[in-house]
């Protein structure tokens, strides 16, 4: 008797610690379920690389996520989906757009000298974005068309003399596409005018930003290793009181173009530390920040598909999977107490310990909870009565044919123990397998089917038979009427 009673007192503690567990510790809801952004990226091979390799898709893997930790989205996940994608999901993100700018670009950063009796040619090219700046500022629409039509007649003549300056033959389109090829266009001779790249960006070791003094617009800021800054010190001192620029190109684009004082016709900009005046806004400057301190991507990616959650419907699911939980508990009590009677009434008690160390377990590892994985916890429900109707039926048996009630109990256990092991493991076993060879939400329901069948194996095994055991002790509660049916008892039992 005092055995069973430390039994049953250690699993009550066990049942105090997780309770306390579930209420103190917070649960980590996916996506689903939270509400939130899913990306879906896709490496593109190139030219010299045809053949996307496992070692490239994780080094795309860790470039996006130093841009992701960068972003400062909290529990982010970015997992590999076959041969050449990625999945990128943002929990409580509504709006994945800033992350579709940030991840898609490949960010690779040049530094590079004008060449040499450019002088006319690269101010006439800056002139005429000047004029292109202040046609696209015209428009007051996201898609620019909207106040680009309202001034369209002036805007069709400045369009005009800009295709004309740049010898553009294709003039098809509207205004806003218009717009584009001669940004396009005039970014390219642009970038004619500058030397090759001497300085690029796998020289930085850091990138910040700040707000430019005494003006509302920010600049980035560049810190190189040292090799970076002996070239940015050699490269600034090439062209410090001439009339050639510092051409800041990024990802194909001159953002900037900057004259290099004469002081530093000696030594150059020493210190390796550089800034990148653009206009930027607080947005842009973070963006361009974060993609410059993640590194360049090895391979281009595309955004395939974005899918957003709002919180919502993901407060509507946990609604709805609480309502399956304990509608789900609910009939299987029902059940195991009208056809199993005392032990039906032990088995929905030690039903109740299984769910709390299960979702005690969730908080403490922590298991993202999906909706896939809500149903792997009901799943495992199903589990754990399984094992518990294995038991009982066997015991049943055994006073059927006339053994007397603590016999058959134990009886009844050592009968099942086996079948239950074989099925528990034999579940386990596909989870497994389900868990390292499946993706996204096949992980978190073999996740959670997967606990739930161990912690079922101790509270079947253990939980049902301390708690059967102890009631036993009380007399009232020793009646084979209270186990079988009275037209099955046996007369010898009567």
């Amino acid at each position: 008797m005092a055995r069973q009673q430390g039994w049953f007192a250690l699993i009550l503690a066990l049942v105090i610690a997780a309770s306390s567990v579930c209420f103190s510790q917070p649960f980590q809801l996916g996506l689903d379920l939270r509400g939130g952004s899913q990306l879906t990226l896709e490496i593109q091979p190139t030219k010299d690389i045809t053949e996307i390799q496992p070692e490239q898709v994780e080094a795309v893997k860790s470039v996006l996520d130093r841009r992701v930790n960068g972003l400062g989205v909290s529990e982010s996940t970015l997992q590999t989906i076959g041969t050449n994608q990625l999945i990128l999901e943002l929990p409580g993100e509504q709006d994945p757009s800033k992350a579709s700018r940030v991840l898609g670009k490949t960010a690779l950063l040049e530094f590079r000298a004008q060449k040499k009796g450019t002088k006319d040619e690269i101010k006439e090219l800056q002139s005429l974005r000047s004029l292109l700046i202040r046609v696209s500022n015209s428009d007051s629409s996201p898609d620019g068309s909207k106040g680009i039509e309202k001034n369209d007649e002036l805007v069709k003549k400045q369009l005009e003399l800009l295709n004309n300056s740049l010898s553009i033959k294709d003039r098809a389109g509207s205004n806003a596409e218009q717009i584009k090829i001669i940004k396009r266009a005039l970014n390219q001779k642009i970038l004619e005018l500058f030397e090759p790249a001497e300085l690029t960006g796998k020289d930085l070791i850091s990138a910040g930003r700040r707000q430019e003094q005494n003006l509302s617009t920010w600049e980035v800021t560049l810190t190189f290793n040292q090799e970076g800054g002996n070239k940015f010190a050699e490269l600034t001192k090439s062209i410090a009181g001439t009339d050639q620029l510092l051409g800041i190109i990024l990802d194909g684009e001159s953002i900037s173009e900057a004259s290099v004082g004469e002081q530093f016709n000696v030594a150059g900009i020493t210190g390796g530390s550089a800034t990148i005046s653009g206009n930027f806004t607080a947005d842009s400057a973070r963006e361009l920040e974060v993609q410059l301190r993640g590194g360049s991507l090895p391979l281009p990616v595309e955004i395939v598909q974005v899918r957003t959650i709002g919180p919502t419907l993901g407060a509507e699911n946990i609604n709805r999977s609480l309502i399956a939980a304990m509608t789900g508990l609910f009939l299987v009590a029902v059940f195991m107490i009208i056809f199993y009677r005392v032990p039906g009434f032990v088995a929905v008690i030690a039903l109740s310990f299984y769910a709390i160390f299960n979702i005690s377990l969730y908080a403490l590892i922590p298991v993202t909870l999906t909706l896939p994985g809500v149903a792997g916890f009901i799943l495992s429900i199903g589990m754990a009565v399984d094992a518990n109707v294995l038991i009982f039926e066997r015991v049943k048996d055994e006073l059927r044919r006339g053994n007397t009630l603590i016999r058959s109990i134990e009886t009844g256990f050592s009968q099942a123990f086996s079948s239950i092991i074989d099925g528990h493991i034999t579940t386990l076993i596909s989870c497994i397998a389900l868990f390292y060879l499946g993706t996204g939400f096949v992980k978190g329901f073999s996740a959670t089917l997967g606990i739930g069948v161990v912690i079922s194996l101790f509270t079947a095994l253990s939980c049902t038979r301390v708690l059967l055991r102890f009631l036993m002790s009380y007399k009232t509660l020793r009646r084979t009427s209270n186990f079988l049916p009275g037209h099955q008892i046996p007369s010898s039992l009567q």
